[in-house]
């Protein structure tokens, strides 16, 4: 068991981003393709939270030429390069599951002033 902890603290992000349900942020995810790597960004609202410690996932929701598409990232994964915090939304539930069924400005979150 001490020898998990070791690794996993070792594997761990010192500077974390603070994600929070219903935030519009910008993901910067490296990219291998062949022996060349890229910064992708993928843009959208933080629909779900998941986990704890080394494990922690968030999801991402955006809508792409009328499809709507969901992205997982790990939290401490080193291709996660950089998350850019755009907007703060305003909600009162931990998952925000309910935005798939909606179309328009309805999926839009509030702002937090």
């Amino acid at each position: 068991m001490d020898l998990i902890q070791a690794f996993t603290n070792e594997q761990i992000k010192t500077e974390v981003p603070v994600v929070r349900i219903g935030d519009t942020i910008r993901v910067h995810n490296k990219i291998k393709e062949g022996n060349r790597e890229r910064i992708q960004m993928f843009e959208g609202t933080v629909i779900a939270k998941h986990g704890g410690g080394i494990s922690e996932t968030f999801t991402v929701r955006r809508v792409s030429y009328g499809c709507g598409v969901e992205k997982t990232f790990l939290l401490h994964s080193p291709n996660v390069a950089k998350v850019d915090i755009i907007r703060v939304g305003k909600v009162r539930r931990a998952k925000l599951y309910y935005l798939r069924d909606r179309v328009g400005k309805a999926s839009k979150v509030k702002e937090k002033i």
